[in-house]
């Protein structure tokens, strides 16, 4: 984990992310990037085009060039690389071409729940990113003094599809050092009984070597209430799970749970793309 990438509006929202990715950057000599998107079609700023914006364009490029020197400037960011960017895609794509031309390995996102709508990178934006990301997205929810992961909610079906992302789950939890909580919510619906959650659990564990980590099986109504109800149960300070998008093959964690996370969960959240 060399690459951090923090999408930014510089809302309070977005400065809660770039504080907890400071704070990751610090531990593990990461880089961070910085990207703020213009919501403005490419072909309002070509220059060529019959109908150009392009001094309307350059001013906002401008002004936010001026806010990303007044955010390097932050105590939290004294010692550490920041690299800064401004583009003019639609958030997804903007942050998806940064990721693959820079190798990003996590993407920090701040939220601050269903509410906040009218923000850029709040809320429907964020939830777009954690759907369509192919890069590991970290979503924060409120300013981290102190960004320490103790205890790390694991939630998935624990089918032989998800194996891939429980791999990138524990490398990161082996890089912070926290105790991993493997979790498997049943519910009404899709019901299995104990025995059978506790040896699906067990024989996808066989391949991976996973030593600082308890087995869960909790009942609830609802998949992302079984989730956030364990996570508070025993302080979690991080939650995990897959996510396939909109699109792909069947799977249990049918609908937008991972969406419903990001907006409701008080913890921060992040997710893996299967």
């Amino acid at each position: 984990m060399k690459k951090l990438l923090v999408p930014t509006d510089f809302s309070d929202q977005a400065e809660n992310a770039l504080k907890v990715a400071a704070q990751i950057a610090k531990k593990h000599d990461c880089e961070i990037f910085l990207l703020h998107i213009l919501e403005m079609p490419l072909q309002e700023v070509d220059p060529m085009g019959t109908h150009s914006s392009l001094p309307e364009a350059m001013f906002f490029m401008k002004l936010a060039h001026k806010k990303f020197e007044e955010l390097k400037s932050k105590d939290y960011l004294e010692g550490l690389k920041v690299h800064e960017s401004v583009d003019f895609h639609e958030i997804f794509k903007g942050i998806f071409q940064l990721c693959k031309k820079q190798k990003i390995d996590l993407i920090i996102m701040g939220s601050n729940g269903a509410n906040g709508l009218r923000e850029i990178l709040i809320g429907s934006n964020t939830e777009k990113v954690v759907r369509t990301s192919e890069t590991p997205v970290l979503v924060v929810k409120k300013e981290h003094k102190i960004f320490n992961i103790a205890n790390f909610v694991f939630a998935s079906d624990f089918k032989d599809e998800s194996k891939a992302t429980f791999k990138k789950a524990l490398e990161f939890a082996d890089k912070l050092g926290a105790k991993m909580h493997l979790l498997m919510v049943n519910t009404p619906n899709k019901f299995i009984t104990s025995s059978e959650a506790n040896q699906r659990m067990q024989n996808f564990l066989e391949s991976f070597k996973a030593s600082n980590h308890t087995l869960n099986i909790y009942n609830d109504m609802s998949i992302e209430k079984g989730i956030m109800h364990f996570s508070e149960s025993i302080g979690a300070d991080l939650i995990g799970m897959s996510t396939h998008g909109r699109q792909g093959i069947s799977h249990f964690f049918n609908g937008s749970i991972s969406e419903d996370l990001v907006n409701h969960a008080k913890r921060p959240v992040i997710t893996f793309k299967i």
